[in-house]
């Protein structure tokens, strides 16, 4: 029991990385009272060691690609709008303000078999509604000029972007409006005789509300767990390196069309295939790397071996720039590669929203809209039985 005064909301909203922002900006849009309690800082867990991806280019058709394209539309929405905010100079627009690049994806084929795949896939896509656009050899020059030679041919995603996450996720919760309080731990969820959601304990006392959100990521299984379900989200361990400074020789997010195959593979062990993009402030950003370790932050050189090879193999100027760094973070995973979004029956007044995996960050927008249309009782933009948070013990029932 805590001996700390109680306080009471709408909606706690646990986590406050990108989809607890995007869950509280539209929730308080919506005309509801929000608090958003994390253990960490703001956007302490995978949003800080996230490259910022707004993706459809990697994306199958179906239930993720639907999100997706419902949140890229979410996300030049916000990058457009001008919020009002009287400690910003006037001429600093939201889109900058959280480095919103609409630079698009080029996702390349260095054989005759992987270009016939990709191209298939294209044509799925762009039956679902995504821009893509076939891109010969001599094409691939035009638009990226430090491509390595030979590469069969690519296609373009006009639609693809990046934000800087870290700064996405606390403009997003200050747009909102929302109460944040970091630095708080959430140590169990209240429920009433009925067994609804009555708000949430911490060390610093309850916070007492009819609906709970959980937006914690990789530590949403621990958070469904404390409301007495639950949510089998794993953890996928992914680095990053990133270059000195440079002058912008990337244009596009470039990948190899092998990358599509590794996020929706279901195998632990390594797997790393180049993912090379720049950044406005310079530095190149260069991944992608995906193993199933638990929570193992220990650094791996031959991770980053491997990612440095592959990104040179793509862009052989790369050989001579330095790395400065490498960082690591884990991706909230669950086993059907789609996230748990919307109400748990199982638990009346808790609703999930994690288990993006890397695309997090591009799915916030979508996700929180959903969140909030299910909070307020409207009729979601999207089918949510793909996303059901209660699938997975359906699928363990005898």
């Amino acid at each position: 029991m805590t001996n700390q005064p109680s306080s009471s909301c709408d909606v706690v909203v646990v986590g406050a990385g990108m989809i607890g922002a995007a869950c509280a900006l539209y929730a308080v849009r919506a005309g509801l009272d929000v608090v958003v309690v994390d253990r960490g800082p703001v956007a302490g867990g995978t949003t800080g060691a996230g490259e910022g991806n707004l993706l459809v280019s990697d994306k199958e058709p179906g239930p993720e690609l639907e999100l997706a394209l419902l949140s890229c539309r979410l996300w030049r929405e916000i990058t457009e709008a001008r919020p009002p905010d009287e400690d910003r100079p006037p001429d600093r627009d939201f889109g900058r303000a959280i480095e919103y690049e609409p630079k698009g994806g080029l996702v390349v084929a260095s054989t005759p078999e992987a270009l016939t795949a990709l191209t298939a896939l294209a044509a799925g896509q762009r039956a679902a509604g995504v821009d893509t656009v076939p891109v010969t050899p001599d094409q691939l020059c035009e638009l990226e000029p430090y491509l390595a030679p030979g590469l069969a041919g690519g296609v373009l995603y006009p639609q693809d972007a990046q934000v800087m996450p870290t700064l996405a996720a606390a403009h997003l919760l200050r747009a909102s409006g929302a109460r944040v309080e970091t630095g708080r731990t959430v140590t169990g969820v209240l429920r009433g005789a009925d067994g609804a959601v009555r708000g949430v304990r911490t060390e610093r006392g309850d916070l007492l509300a009819p609906a709970v959100v959980n937006a914690a990521g990789t530590w949403g299984a621990e958070v469904a767990a404390l409301a007495g379900v639950s949510l089998p989200v794993l953890p996928r361990r992914g680095f990053v390196l990133v270059t000195e400074p440079l002058p912008r020789r990337v244009r596009h997010k470039v990948y190899s069309a092998d990358y599509v195959a590794d996020v929706a593979s279901d195998s632990a062990a390594l797997q790393t295939s180049p993912v090379v993009e720049g950044t406005a402030a310079g530095p190149v950003l260069i991944g992608a790397s995906r193993e199933r370790v638990g929570f193992d932050r220990s650094f791996s050189l031959p991770v980053v071996r491997a990612l440095a090879a592959g990104a040179t193999r793509l862009f052989p100027f790369l050989e001579q720039v330095r790395a400065m760094r490498a960082y690591s973070g884990f991706r909230p995973y669950l086993p059907d590669h789609l996230p748990a979004i919307g109400p748990d029956p199982r638990v009346p007044g808790l609703f999930h929203a994690c288990g993006h995996e890397g695309a997090g960050i591009g799915l916030a927008t979508g996700t929180g809209l959903l969140i909030a249309q299910t909070l307020t009782g409207k009729a979601p933009d999207l089918d949510l039985a793909p996303f059901r948070p209660d699938r997975f013990a359906e699928e363990a029932a005898p």
